[in-house]
């Protein structure tokens, strides 16, 4: 705790909580607690997608709260052969088709797929441009709080709402067997989505890097020099760069982010040649947090005693942590192994 006394399962909620604000503060700023309200409009069906496989939607999630309404499009892929699928809902850079997207191999496998482009919700244009989407809708300006959240914070939000109308209202749709998936700066979105909505069965970061499942502490890939210098600061609160000349003084390590999805499922990818996302660092943070899994009575990361080989399945406990050779990008790879960890689990 933060007291210093040792955690055990009955203080896991208060230490959960402490870890939860420590976030907050520091990396993603606090998320506004409104309530809010979702609907679906302009739904668009095509029955014969995939080969005649799945059914395909075009929708557009309304969302109101007291400041007014809001929206933004999102697809929906089923399997026409399977009654009640489970589902990857994808934070993606496009809606698909995309090649970062295997809509026909995902439904083979038997699994519903929703997808949301994330700049549909706010944009990514860097440098504290919070003009439109959730960002507008909440009045957030360049001239930010300290512990005002950033773009990551906003895109968890909105993901948030989609789940809210998964529900809601999608009956055919298995939604207690949910796995939130995002690659990259996405992959950083998932995990402080999973982080604060518990509703979420299992939550997976490709190659989410420094922010995301590498440690912030130590590492050797990005540092907060370079999303100063690239402009993406944006997507954190602003205290998140007062550390860019004491970057291993943190009162926290994404370990703490980790450890938040526990007990349910984590996903954690990285790739050899990533540098910037200092798969090392993933790994070792992804077996620190394994600790919160082993409180709670289940199995956490169960791997070698050291770097594991490239493509070796480490899936045996409520966490994967998937290491294949290759560089910065969501691969069929990554999708077949997340695939073959979730059957293990949800199946």
């Amino acid at each position: 705790m933060n007291d210093g006394t040792p955690v055990t399962r009955e203080s896991w909620g208060k230490r959960r909580g402490e870890m939860l604000a420590l976030l907050e503060e520091y990396s993603y700023g606090k998320t506004p607690d409104v309530k809010a309200e979702v609907k679906a409009t302009d739904i668009h069906t095509e029955r014969y997608d995939c080969a005649g496989k799945a059914r395909h939607e075009r929708l557009t999630l309304v969302y109101k709260t007291v400041h007014g309404e809001g929206s933004f499009p999102i697809q929906i892929f089923t399997p026409l052969s399977v009654e009640r699928p489970p589902v990857f809902l994808h934070i993606g850079f496009s809606l698909a088709p995309h090649w970062y997207i295997p809509v026909e191999e995902i439904i083979d496998a038997g699994y519903a797929l929703v997808v949301v482009d994330y700049r549909d919700m706010v944009n990514d244009n860097h440098y504290g441009d919070f003009s439109g989407g959730i960002a507008a809708h909440f009045g957030v300006t360049k001239e930010r709080e300290k512990d005002e959240w950033g773009k990551i914070g906003m895109w968890a939000w909105g993901t948030s709402r989609i789940m809210d109308y998964l529900i809601a209202e999608r009956d055919d749709l298995d939604t207690e067997k949910v796995a939130l998936i995002g690659h990259s700066r996405l992959g950083k979105t998932a995990l402080w989505c999973g982080a604060q909505d518990e509703r979420f069965a299992a939550v997976i970061s490709n190659n989410s890097g420094y922010g995301g499942a590498s440690s912030s502490k130590h590492g050797e890939g990005e540092r907060i020099t370079d999303f100063i210098r690239l402009g993406s600061y944006d997507w954190f609160c602003p205290t998140f760069t007062s550390f860019k000349d004491s970057e291993d003084e943190k009162p926290y390590d994404q370990s703490f982010l980790l450890s938040l999805i526990a007990p349910r499922y984590l996903l954690v990818g990285s790739a050899e040649l990533d540098k910037g996302a200092d798969p090392k660092s993933e790994f070792l943070t992804t077996c620190h947090a394994s600790a919160a899994w082993e409180l709670l009575g289940e199995k956490g990361l169960v791997a070698p005693d050291g770097m594991p080989s490239p493509d070796a399945f480490l899936g045996e406990g409520n966490i994967l942590y998937h290491y294949r050779t290759g560089k910065h990008c969501l691969s069929r790879d990554d999708w077949a192994a997340y695939i073959k960890f979730l059957d293990s689990k949800f199946k």
